[in-house]
């Protein structure tokens, strides 16, 4: 229950959010609750993926993307995840959620995310997505444009790389 509180605090506070570049940093302040945990008294790592998926609501709107999201009926699905664990989060303790936009190819928006606690990083994750309207994939440059941006994608980092890679060979284990 205490996510959809989250959830409609974060809605609130998007009302105010000021529209920002592309490639800005989304970041919000949490406090982990007692009900977050597990039996370790720390943040349970399935806590983590659920503040992500806040995170990324905030960059969306932060993006000016959520409200043509909405009027488009565009929702966004996760295709992909990967989240390294460094160090705990335990009770009453405040951090920040920091989410950004690295770059896109034909079919994916990759994005990093990271938990940091007064400016150590916590865990970091990488994720991807899409967009789908009608359960059919909206194409990256469409949902780019809605927002007024035509420019080129950001190149790859090579940590990115590997994992975009990786995951791609998972899904289709023909290309080992």
């Amino acid at each position: 229950m205490n996510l959809y509180l989250r959830l409609l605090w974060l809605l609130w506070k998007l009302r105010s959010v000021q529209r920002r570049g592309l490639f800005e940093e989304s970041r919000i302040s949490f406090c982990v609750w007692p009900n977050d945990c597990d039996l370790n008294l720390h943040m349970n790592n399935g806590r983590y993926l659920t503040f992500m998926d806040l995170g990324r609501v905030h960059l969306t709107a932060q993006s000016g993307l959520l409200r043509e999201a909405l009027r488009r009926r565009w929702l966004p699905v996760l295709a992909a995840a990967e989240i390294t664990y460094i160090r705990s989060l335990k009770p009453f303790e405040r951090f920040d959620l920091v989410t950004r936009l690295l770059t896109w190819d034909d079919k994916y928006v990759y994005l990093e995310q990271a938990f940091e606690r007064e400016g150590v990083v916590c865990a970091h994750a990488y994720v991807k997505g899409v967009f789908l309207s009608r359960g059919v994939r909206v194409n990256n440059d469409e949902v780019l444009r809605v927002i007024g941006y035509d420019g080129v994608p950001p190149p790859f980092n090579e940590e990115l790389q590997r994992w975009a890679e990786m995951t791609a060979n998972k899904r289709d284990p023909g290309n080992n």
